[in-house]
C-alpha cells in the first residue's frame, strides 16, 4: 500500500533570497558546471520517484530559448494547502529554502535530493520558471518570476499567481521548465553530450527506467534530435558498457546484491585485459568520486574472499604471503550502487560517502555472496583466470615497488634526468609555482626565455610520451619523460603520491593545437588520471590554450583562438591586418608565448576537471585503449581542426 503523500509531509526550515547573491554556496559555481547543476537538481527530484517505485519515466526536452523541460509519471508534488503557510505545497517547494518531502524518511524511503534545496534553488536562479502538476484527475500549474519591482528592489523567484487548477488530465506526475539566468551564469547554453551521458548514467542505476531526451535545439531529418535509455539490467548492463571496447576475461559480470541493517546493496563487476582499475560507487545515484565506506567495506571483502579461495585452491602456500588488494583489482571494472537512509557525505561536495555503517553492510554482503559464487564450481574457469591475473600483478607490483625505490634513491642523490631539461622556478613557495609541460624542445626553448622564473618551470618534452592505458607500471616507471615528470613534481608516484609535497600549485600541458597536439594532451592526461588522480581532483592539472591566429596591422596585435575569433578580429583592425597562422608553438618567440598563454594576466588556462568518473573512464577506454573504430568515430565527431568552428577547447573551469 502506497503512503499518501500531502502538503502536511512539507517542512521548512528556512526562506530564500541568499540563493541570489551567493548562488556559488548552492550549486558550487557560476560556470557551466553551474548551469548543468540546475538541471540536476530538478532530474534528481524525478529520478527520486522512480527510484522509489513511483514513476517509470523521466523526460528532458532543450529548447531554443535555452530553456529546460523536465517531466516525470511520479505522484506529483503536493497541491494541497500547507497547513502552517497557508499556500500550496508546490508554492512551498519552489520557494522556501530547505522544504521538502525528504526530511523524514516516509515520503522518500532513498533520496539524492537530500537537502530540499534544488527546486526553490533553481526558481532563484531562473528567469521565470512553470511548474505543472498533473494529480487525482486534475492539472494545476503555477508560473514564477525574477524581477525588479518599481523601487529597483529585486524580487526572487516570486509567484505571479497561486497556484491553479487548468484543466482535467489521466495523467500523473510533474512537469517543471525554467529558463536560467543570463545576469547569474557565465552562458546558458546547455550542453547535450553533458546531459546525455549523465541520463544515461541514472536509466543504468535505476533498473528498467525509461530516459527520454529531447533536443529542438539540433534536428536530424528535420526533428529533434533525440536519443532514449533504458536498461533493464541496471547495472549489469552498465558495466558491460564501460567494458565494451576492453577485452574482458569472462562473458557474464559477477553480481552481488542483498540488504542489510536498511542498507540496500547492488554490486557488478567484471574483468578485462587491462591494468587498470575501475570501480564507480554511487549512493543513492549520487556519484562518489572520492569513494567513501561502501568502496572501503567492498575491497576488504574482495582481498579477504580472494585470498581464501586462493589458498583453499594451493595457488597460495602455508609459507606465501596473501596478496595484496590491488593484485585483486587489476582489470576490474565494478559499479557499487548502494540506497540507504540519513547519508553523510564528508566535505560540501558529496563525493566521499562517511557512513561506517555502509562499509559493514557493503562487507557483509560482498564476503557473503562472493564466497558463494567461487564455491559454485560452474565458475572455476572464471575464479582461475581472476587469481592468474592476481599472481601476475603480485609480480608486476613487486618489480615496480624496486623501481620506485630505486627513483626515489636516484632522485635524492641526482637529478641527471632531468639536466638540461628542466628549467625550475626561483621562487620556494608552491601554492605560487606553475610548471609547463610543453610539446617539443624548440616550444620548450621558447618557453624558457618568455617565462617569469621567479614562479614558473618549463619541462620540454620531446615526442609522444607513452600510453600508459596499454603498459604496466614497471613500463611507465621506466620511460624517461615519465621520469622526469615524476621527479620534477617530488611528491612520488602513485599510491606513494603525497599531494603536500607538491613542488606546483598548477602542471600546465602545454602543446600544439593541432591533432598531434591533442594527442599528446590526452595521453598526458591519462597518465595524471592514473597515477595522481588525488592532484587531478584536487584542480591543480591544466591545458595552455595557444591561439592559432596572429592579426596585426601597425602596432596593433590581436590574438584568435579559433574561426570564428579570427573573423572578429580581422573585422575589428581593419583592411589591410596581416594573419599569422600558427602551425605550433615552435613557432612563437618568446614574447608571443609569454603574452598569448603564459602571462596569469592575459592567458585563458581550462582546468582538468572530474566530475563524474565513469564518463572519464569511458572517454580513456575510447581515446587511449585497443580498440580501434570508436577513437577514429570520436575523432572524426569532434577533433576536426580544419572545419570552421568545430573544435573548442572543452568549456571547463578557466582561469
Amino acid at each position: 500500500m502506497v503512503k499518501s503523500y500531502t502538503a502536511d509531509d512539507i517542512e521548512v526550515l528556512e526562506g530564500l533570497d541568499a540563493v541570489r547573491r551567493r548562488p556559488g554556496m548552492y550549486i558550487g559555481t557560476t560556470s557551466v558546471r553551474g548551469l548543468h547543476h540546475l538541471l540536476w537538481e530538478v532530474v534528481d527530484n524525478a529520478i527520486d520517484e522512480a527510484a522509489n517505485g513511483f514513476a517509470n519515466k523521466v523526460s528532458v526536452t532543450l529548447h531554443q530559448d535555452h530553456s529546460v523541460t523536465v517531466e516525470d509519471n511520479g505522484r506529483g508534488i503536493p497541491t494541497g494547502l500547507h497547513p502552517e503557510l497557508k499556500i500550496s505545497g508546490v508554492e512551498v517547494v519552489f520557494t522556501q529554502l530547505h522544504a521538502g518531502g525528504k526530511f523524514n524518511n516516509e515520503n522518500y524511503a532513498y533520496s539524492g535530493g537530500l537537502h530540499g534545496v534544488g527546486a526553490s534553488v533553481v526558481n532563484a536562479l531562473s528567469k521565470w520558471l512553470r511548474v505543472e502538476v498533473a494529480q487525482n484527475g486534475k492539472l494545476y500549474a503555477q508560473d514564477y518570476e525574477t524581477k525588479t519591482d518599481g523601487k529597483g528592489k529585486m524580487l526572487v523567484g516570486k509567484p505571479l499567481a497561486p497556484l491553479k487548477e487548468v484543466g482535467e488530465t489521466r495523467k500523473h506526475g510533474t512537469r517543471v521548465t525554467f529558463l536560467p539566468d543570463d545576469s547569474v551564469f557565465d552562458e546558458v547554453e546547455m550542453n547535450y553530450d553533458t546531459i546525455s551521458r549523465r541520463l544515461r548514467e541514472l536509466a543504468f542505476l535505476t533498473k528498467g527506467l525509461k530516459v527520454e531526451l529531447r533536443d529542438e535545439r539540433q534536428t536530424e531529418k528535420g526533428r529533434p534530435k533525440t536519443a532514449v535509455y533504458q536498461y533493464d539490467g541496471g547495472i549489469v548492463d552498465f558495466v558491460l558498457y564501460l567494458n565494451r571496447d576492453k577485452a574482458p576475461l569472462h562473458e557474464a559480470p559477477i553480481v552481488l546484491s542483498g540488504g542489510k541493517n536498511g542498507i540496500l546493496v547492488d554490486i557488478a563487476m567484471q574483468y578485462n585485459g587491462s591494468y587498470a582499475e575501475s570501480i564507480f560507487s554511487f549512493v543513492n545515484n549520487i556519484p562518489t568520486t572520492e569513494g567513501g565506506m561502501h568502496e572501503t567495506g567492498f575491497k576488504a571483502a574482495l582481498t579477504k574472499v580472494m585470498n581464501e579461495y586462493a589458498r583453499g585452491v594451493n595457488i597460495l602456500k602455508d609459507k606465501d604471503a596473501n596478496l595484496a588488494g590491488e593484485d585483486f583489482r587489476e582489470g576490474l571494472c565494478a559499479v557499487i550502487n548502494i540506497k540507504m537512509k540519513n547519508v553523510q557525505f564528508e566535505g560540501q561536495t558529496k563525493t566521499k560517502l562517511g557512513n561506517n555503517e555502509a562499509r559493514v553492510a557493503v562487507e557483509a554482503i560482498a564476503s557473503e555472496q562472493l564466497s558463494a559464487y567461487m564455491a559454485d564450481l560452474n565458475n572455476a574457469q572464471v575464479c582461475t583466470k581472476i587469481l592468474e591475473k592476481a599472481v601476475a600483478s603480485a609480480r608486476v607490483r613487486e618489480a615496480a615497488r624496486k623501481a620506485k625505490k630505486m627513483e626515489r634513491t636516484r632522485s635524492k642523490l641526482e637529478s641527471t634526468p632531468l639536466v638540461g631539461k628542466l628549467a625550475a622556478c626561483t621562487g620556494r613557495d608552491p601554492a605560487k609555482n606553475e610548471l609547463f609541460l610543453v610539446e617539443g624542445d624548440s616550444a620548450g626553448g621558447s618557453a624558457k626565455q618568455g617565462r617569469d622564473r621567479r614562479f614558473q618551470g618549463i619541462l620540454p618534452l620531446r615526442g609522444k610520451p607513452l600510453n600508459v592505458e596499454k603498459k604496466r607500471v614497471d613500463q611507465v616507471l621506466a620511460n624517461e619523460e615519465f621520469r622526469s615528470i615524476i621527479t620534477a613534481l617530488g611528491a612520488g608516484f602513485d599510491d606513494s603520491f603525497d599531494l603536500g609535497s607538491l613542488k606546483y600549485d598548477k602542471v600546465v600541458i602545454l602543446s600544439d593545437a593541432d591533432q598531434d597536439g591533442g594527442h599528446i594532451r590526452a595521453i598526458l592526461i591519462t597518465f595524471f588520471y592514473r597515477y595522481f588522480r588525488e592532484l587531478v581532483l584536487d584542480g591543480h592539472l591544466y591545458i595552455g590554450r595557444p591561439p592559432l591566429y596572429k592579426i596585426a596591422k601597425g602596432n596593433k596585435i590581436l590574438y584568435a583562438y579559433n574561426e570564428k575569433q579570427l573573423e572578429k578580429a580581422k573585422a575589428e583592425i581593419g583592411k589591410g591586418a596581416g594573419v599569422q597562422r600558427y602551425k605550433g608553438l615552435g613557432e612563437m618567440n618568446p614574447e608571443q608565448l609569454w603574452e598569448t598563454t603564459m602571462d596569469p594576466a592575459r592567458r585563458s588556462l581550462v582546468r582538468v576537471t572530474i566530475d563524474d568518473l565513469a564518463e572519464v573512464e569511458e572517454m580513456v577506454s575510447t581515446l587511449m585503449g585497443d580498440n580501434v573504430e570508436p577513437r577514429k568515430q570520436y575523432i572524426s565527431e569532434h577533433a576536426n581542426f580544419n572545419k570552421k568552428d568545430t573544435f573548442e577547447v572543452p568549456k571547463y573551469e578557466q582561469d
